[in-house]
């Protein structure tokens, strides 16, 4: 059980009653706030409808997607629990650059300017560094000349973990390694160290070979991709990666809410 301050066994205590939760709830709940900076939470709770998703200010999902009664009791609950963690103390503190901190990343890097957390995953953004936290082990790495938008993860066992910059959509295994692990995903393939990303890649020599001029158009937000999308678990992966981009300052309010809108229609 998560270690808690009296002041955060008194909070679970009086949540669990006025929301007829069990405390196991209401601290899966707590720690998926907390793991999300207060803003934001992502959940797999069977006594609020599975799995979830919470925006401060913004958009709730849960697993029974039309229960408007269990979105409502959800963005209480996490708000509530938000205001809780902004002014009370209810971890026992722990020391800044270690694992179980919500300041995990280490304390050279300073404060980042966007961070968030996914699965089994944490990231934060600094100035040219972006550090990934996958299952307790920190990896730092070298953003080089992009400019970080959004950092977002496929649903699935690969873990794989892309950013959007200037230059598109750029897989995070393929930036330098500063510190930490040096392989990909955990997958155990040594990542090939990159300077920049407009060199071009190293290509084994053919000779007679005709050049390839082919120009790659960075795809938009409307590709034939996303219009394939049919599945309500795809549409839902779907909005979560555009209120990331909109958290991260990428999209603006405009567009974010017709996106969101144009993808719930499909439901």
């Amino acid at each position: 059980m998560q270690n808690l301050t009296p002041a955060g066994i008194n909070l679970v205590n009086d949540l669990s009653a006025r929301y007829n939760l069990s405390n196991d709830a209401v601290i899966a709940m707590l720690i998926a706030v907390n793991n999300g900076g207060g803003t934001m939470a992502q959940f797999n709770c069977p006594e609020l409808g599975g799995g979830g998703q919470w925006m401060q200010g913004g958009m709730t999902m849960v697993g029974d997607m039309f229960n408007m009664g269990l979105k409502s009791t959800v963005d209480n609950l996490c708000s509530e629990l938000s205001s809780a963690l902004a002014t009370t103390e209810v971890f026992p503190p722990i020391p800044r650059g270690t694992s179980a901190s919500n300041q995990w990343w280490p304390v050279e890097l300073g404060t980042p300017f966007s961070s968030g957390a996914q699965n089994n995953t944490r990231y934060a953004v600094f100035p040219q560094r972006l550090a990934v936290d996958l299952n307790g082990q920190v990896t730092i790495y070298d953003t080089l000349d992009n400019n970080i938008g959004g950092v977002s993860q496929q649903q699935g066992g690969d873990n794989s973990l892309t950013f959007s910059s200037q230059y598109g959509t750029i897989a995070v295994s393929s930036l330098p390694i500063v510190s930490g692990s040096n392989t990909v995903s955990g997958s155990g393939i040594t990542a090939p160290p990159k300077t920049n990303f407009l060199e071009p890649e190293p290509v084994n020599a053919i000779p007679d070979a005709e050049p390839d001029n082919t120009v790659f158009e960075p795809a938009a937000m409307t590709s034939p991709a996303i219009q394939s999308e049919s599945s309500a678990d795809s549409i839902i992966e779907l909005i979560d990666k555009l209120a990331h981009l909109h958290e991260a300052g990428a999209l603006s309010d405009d567009e974010f809410s017709s996106k969101k809108s144009e993808l719930l229609s499909r439901l």
